[in-house]
């Protein structure tokens, strides 16, 4: 049996009892190492610099370090992990100080993690990605304090990103991603940085872009010309929409609703994606959450009903619809009435009635009104939830 061995250092004997597990395993492969160390072993960089070596010995194919303490001095990532013919997963998580002055040889790495890691440099990140020529699914947080302003992902094997940025003001800093085989993009926050550039991911074919600042721009929304499936939680007031843009390939597209104006950006997306066949708004807060921005601002509605609700549009859900906002009401009147092809729609709506509202008998009268909408497809069922 292929072993896994995963340790945590609950007790004085942590160091102990994961050397003598290592020396004495024989299998000629190992397939897993989880080390979750919560507090600080002394001399535990020397530790991890043995045990690394003895794991990459017996050929590891997957290797987890997660620190558990909030604060306290980064540990070095052992460097014998950089030249490893078997580690297939490597997982890093906090307080790891990343250290990468040559160029690295992970020839079988697949997924690598990282999570609130600490680089020396740019160069140091670098070289970590350029030594790992298979990569297939990346996960970065970063954190302030990181050495990296400018982060190049340049991968050509690499399938999924996932982005997670909480740095503050770097200036002139950003992002830029070339990865031709790019199949699933993720970014959240995008706080800090003030770019970001997708040059080359023509396979695109889902993207989530998530609680992003007003840096988003041009580059990205027109960069995602390829994809199939969308999420996006975005406020119309905060991005520069590429004018012309059309995503000929978008059949699924799913819409937060608690940004400023995000109707206005629904009205550009239904304008720009012919093909449309399922839209999913959701309203990420409890029932009864407006935004101070929502309110006297109105919907500009298509001038022209969009081609993916006279021709494709099947499946229409919102989650957490509220009924109280004028500008819900237009958005769900105006999708009933237009989208020919539509077979389900279905409303979502918390069972809790708060006292702000009132009570059931006006959410049975927003029932009433939606259901006797008159609706562009006969064959559409509509469902309360």
């Amino acid at each position: 049996m292929v072993p896994k061995l995963e340790f945590e250092s609950d007790d004085q004997k942590f160091a102990e009892n994961v050397t003598r597990s290592l020396l004495s395993h024989k299998a000629p492969v190992l397939e897993r190492l989880q080390l979750k160390v919560s507090d600080k072993c002394e001399a535990i960089d020397v530790e991890l610099e043995r045990w690394a070596g003895i794991a990459i010995a017996r050929n590891v194919r997957e290797f987890v370090l997660k620190f558990c303490l909030s604060y306290g001095p980064s540990v070095t990532l052992p460097s014998s992990l950089f030249c490893s013919d078997t580690l297939e997963t490597l997982k890093l998580n906090n307080l790891i100080y990343v250290i990468v002055p040559f160029s690295v040889s992970m020839r079988s790495l697949r997924t690598l993690h990282l999570t609130f890691v600490k680089y020396k440099d740019e160069e140091s990140f670098r070289n970590l990605l350029s030594g790992c020529p298979n990569l297939e699914d990346l996960l970065v947080h970063l954190v302030y304090s990181n050495n990296v302003k400018n982060v190049i992902i340049v991968s050509p094997s690499l399938k999924r990103l996932s982005i997670f940025d909480y740095t503050i003001g770097l200036e002139n800093g950003g992002y830029v991603i070339n990865a031709p085989c790019l199949i699933y993009l993720e970014i959240k926050r995008f706080k800090g940085y003030e770019f970001c550039v997708i040059e080359n991911a023509p396979m695109l074919a889902e993207a989530k872009f998530i609680n992003v600042s007003d840096r988003l721009n041009v580059e990205i929304l027109g960069s995602l010309k390829s994809a199939k499936r969308l999420f996006l939680e975005l406020s119309p007031l905060k991005i520069e929409y590429p004018s012309g843009s059309v995503f000929y390939q978008l059949v699924s597209l799913e819409m937060c609703t608690r940004k400023d104006e995000w109707w206005n950006l629904l009205a550009l997306m239904l304008d720009s994606s012919p093909k449309l066949q399922v839209l999913k708004l959701i309203d990420q807060y409890s029932s009864g959450y407006k935004s101070v921005g929502m309110v006297g601002r109105k919907w500009n509605k298509p001038k022209d009903v969009p081609e993916c609700l006279l021709s494709h549009l099947e499946t229409f859900e919102w989650k957490r619809y509220t009924w109280e906002s004028e500008q819900e009401q237009e958005v769900a009147t105006y999708i009933l009435r237009n989208a020919r092809c539509l077979k389900k729609t279905t409303f979502y709506t918390s069972p809790k009635i708060s006292e702000k509202f009132n009570k059931l008998k006006e959410r049975r009268k927003m029932l009433n009104e939606l259901n006797g909408v008159v609706r562009a497809s006969n064959s559409c069922h509509l469902v309360f939830q």
